[in-house]
């Protein structure tokens, strides 16, 4: 040891130590994925498993999207009582408490969708959201599991217990703020779009100017239903380019879509991004800076992407989401 000061030994054990910390919190979120999801299957008919369960290598497990279609999978519109206690206890493993309330509340935007559209749009149904296996999550090795629905796709690998994977993570909007009934004034992705909006504003005119990657905003987010995110030249304004307190508002934007998800998963992708270098993040927005008309914009590193889009419906309809630019599904990018 001569020759090495004593506080560098200390920063390099408490760097190990969070490592081993963060691996068997990792797991323990994996552990309880597969009891809730052993718990569920054990209730079900050989229909409802049928129904439910796929291999893990299954092309169906990348088979993701948020619009309303048909799906693959046990809706819970068909689960009793207690299926459906168990069913969402699997969902909660999944998610902070933040989001487990985004994703139910997201599900019971489909009644205020029902009531608005008369019949006149596609079927609008809260309980029209999927579950569905992919492997045996008692079983050694990998396994995944889906809650997918109109505006809601989660995705999650689990090996050996512990978390390897849970992307694309997808939480939509429609509409982004009730503007009558009851509910009037719920928005229910407000701070994914409030924070960006404060960082907009919080910049100079220059860099306003490198901000900005198109005066009108895309009509959609990329790389709806493709297994990999989309790879185009990253754009926008660095985080190496931004004074302390516009730095602290990328970081709330970022900390506003992992917030949503468990400790483990959440620390996993602060993480990563602190290791890959936060000054290669890059903010970038479009259309104008104003909430009632159509925006969308990006915060992109090494290992992550988030693209958030207003744009439909007068401006009142959100897509947004976060997928890993090192591979989603636990499938390394490099190799799909």
């Amino acid at each position: 040891m001569r020759g090495i000061r004593p506080s560098l030994i200390l920063a390099s054990s408490l760097i190990v130590g969070l490592a081993v910390w963060a691996s068997a919190h990792m797991e323990r979120v994996g552990a309880r994925m597969s009891v809730s999801a052993d718990r569920l299957l054990a209730t079900l008919s050989s229909a409802q498993k049928a129904k439910a369960s796929y291999p893990f290598d299954a092309p169906e497990r990348l088979n993701w999207h948020f619009i309303p279609r048909g799906r693959k999978g046990l809706p819970i519109k068909e689960l009793s009582s207690e299926q459906r206690a168990l069913a969402f206890g699997l969902i909660q493993s999944g998610l902070a408490g933040s989001g487990f309330l985004k994703a139910t509340t997201i599900m019971s935007l489909e009644q205020v969708l029902r009531d608005l559209e008369k019949g006149s749009g596609p079927v609008r149904d809260p309980e029209l959201y999927y579950l569905t296996l992919f492997g045996n999550p008692t079983a050694p090795g990998r396994w995944g599991w889906r809650v997918e629905g109109h505006h809601l796709s989660l995705n999650f690998v689990i090996e050996d217990g512990k978390i390897v994977s849970a992307t694309p993570a997808f939480f939509g909007a429609n509409q982004a703020e009730v503007r009558q009934g009851p509910r009037q004034g719920l928005r229910t992705l407000a701070e994914r779009e409030d924070r960006a909006l404060r960082l907009l504003q919080a910049l100079d005119d220059n860099q306003k100017k490198t901000v900005l990657f198109a005066e009108k905003a895309p009509g959609e987010i990329r790389g709806a239903n493709t297994p990999q995110p989309p790879t185009e030249p990253v754009v926008g304004l660095a985080h190496a380019d931004m004074n302390g307190d516009q730095r602290s508002m990328l970081w709330a934007i970022i900390e506003s879509y992992s917030e949503d998800m468990p400790e483990e998963i959440a620390k996993s992708w602060l993480d990563g991004i602190r290791e890959a270098g936060v000054d290669q993040v890059r903010f970038a927005w479009a259309g104008p800076g104003d909430r009632s008309q159509a925006h969308a914009y990006r915060v992109e590193g090494p290992t992550f992407v988030i693209e958030f889009n207003n744009t439909q419906n007068g401006a009142n309809h959100v897509h947004s989401i976060w997928r890993n630019m090192l591979g989603d599904f636990g499938i390394p990018a490099a190799t799909h």
